[in-house]
């Protein structure tokens, strides 16, 4: 199949992808707290500079998210929720994962430290802050110890990126664990404002010898298929 067959048999999907995106709402603070602000908790995922603003592996489009997640943290607080927690890469020099990534986020270095803007927050001590090595946040002890500890959870929320890769794992993980348990009610909410991916193109890719990344396009499909799989997809989250 060459390309022109492949896009023309897939256009309709795309596009209904596209719509589906276009048409999302908001979902409101109020709503998710209305049953008990202990109901809600919010995992934002490797929000940290390494990906965000120095390395090799940071990205202007994740930088962008830094701004309204620390929004949703700081109207969350204020409204009494305190079940937050940030999984970050924060890899031995010798992780197993640089086989696939460039070396990041090792620990000790600047790359592997939370945002300022999250440091800043005046609550930022009572945060949870868990290391873990590699994409998957699930598979790292201590924050499948912190996620199975707080049963009472109703309202899960997922931040930060990349949405294909760590967010997506995470996502997962939280829908999928309470499937597997027969957890009624749980729902894992994902506001798009509070997600993105890397873009690296075909051609600088080529040069530099990596494998391209079309951020548009992953967003999009990732999005898709964490709805395709119960997470609900908001565009954000608002009071």
């Amino acid at each position: 199949m060459n390309i022109d067959e492949f896009i023309g048999n897939s256009r309709p999907f795309i596009q209904w992808m596209l719509d589906w995106k276009a048409n999302l709402q908001p979902l409101s603070l109020a709503s998710l707290t209305q049953d008990g602000a202990d109901k809600v908790a919010i995992i934002s995922v490797d929000v940290i500079k390494g990906f965000c603003t120095i390395g090799p592996l940071s990205s202007p489009r994740v930088n962008e998210i830094v701004e309204p997640i620390t929004h949703l943290f700081e109207r969350a607080w204020a409204n009494g929720v305190r079940d937050i927690a940030l999984p970050q890469d924060t890899h031995p020099p010798d992780a197993v994962e640089f086989a696939q990534y460039a070396p990041h986020c090792i620990r000790g270095t600047e790359e592997s430290q939370t945002v300022d803007a999250f440091k800043a927050l005046p609550f930022f001590d009572q945060i949870t802050v868990i290391e873990k090595n590699s994409i998957s946040s699930g598979l790292d002890p201590e924050m499948d110890k912190w996620v199975r500890a707080r049963p009472h959870i109703k309202n899960w929320i997922i931040v930060g990126d990349c949405t294909d890769l760590c967010t997506y794992q995470l996502a997962m993980y939280v829908r999928l664990l309470a499937n597997q348990n027969q957890m009624k009610g749980i729902r894992v909410i994902l506001p798009v404002n509070t997600v993105d991916t890397y873009d690296l193109p075909v051609d600088v890719a080529k040069q530099i010898g990596a494998v391209p990344h079309d951020a548009e396009f992953l967003h999009l499909v990732f999005l898709y298929h964490m709805m395709l799989n119960g997470i609900e997809i908001y565009t954000e989250i608002t009071d």
